[in-house]
């Protein structure tokens, strides 16, 4: 299901954006609707088809509920609506990301995932700055492959953020 992308750059120079994170930056793309996203792979345990989850009381809309993966009760969260991309459709191309961030494993739902590509530091553009129309506190910047454009989620600071409440913030030294 997965197929990774051949680089067509040798070498690059990493960019201040990602270069705490070396020249280059894996990620896993997947849709929202007509967009296409990607996350960093190194945060990704594993994929899974979607299915029926146990609901919580009281839960904010975008957490569907939690499932049992293999004895850890999993939060999952779906993406759609937590970003406002409209009504939700569940088919067999919904897939369940399985996140471990923190030490904390979180479940993720979007439309479909496509593929694993690897962006240097010149196809990584710095998210532009939309004032308080739009916040971009989790957004790393957007990466160019050809004709696609990728949103790439900073999905640590993501589903670290008060708003969500799933995994404690990282302490900072």
């Amino acid at each position: 299901m997965l197929t990774k992308a051949k680089d067509p750059l040798n070498s690059a120079a990493p960019a201040p954006s990602i270069a705490a994170n070396g020249p280059r930056l894996e990620v896993v793309t997947f849709k929202l609707g007509e967009e296409e996203y990607g996350i960093d792979i190194q945060k990704v345990q594993e994929l899974r088809g979607y299915d029926a989850v146990t609901r919580i009381a009281n839960a904010p809309e975008y957490i569907k509920g939690v499932v049992n993966l293999r004895g850890i009760i999993v939060p999952i969260i779906d993406m759609r609506i937590k970003f406002e991309l409209g009504d939700p459709t569940y088919d067999q191309f919904t897939v369940v990301i399985v996140l471990n961030i923190g030490g904390r494993v979180v479940g993720m739902v979007v439309d479909s995932v496509s593929d694993v590509i690897t962006l240097t530091a010149e196809q990584i553009k710095p998210a532009p700055e939309m004032g308080s129309v739009l916040d971009t506190d989790y957004l790393i910047g957007l990466g160019t492959l050809d004709e696609r454009m990728l949103i790439l989620v900073d999905i640590d600071r993501l589903m670290s953020s008060d708003e969500m409440g799933l995994v404690e913030a990282a302490a900072t030294a």
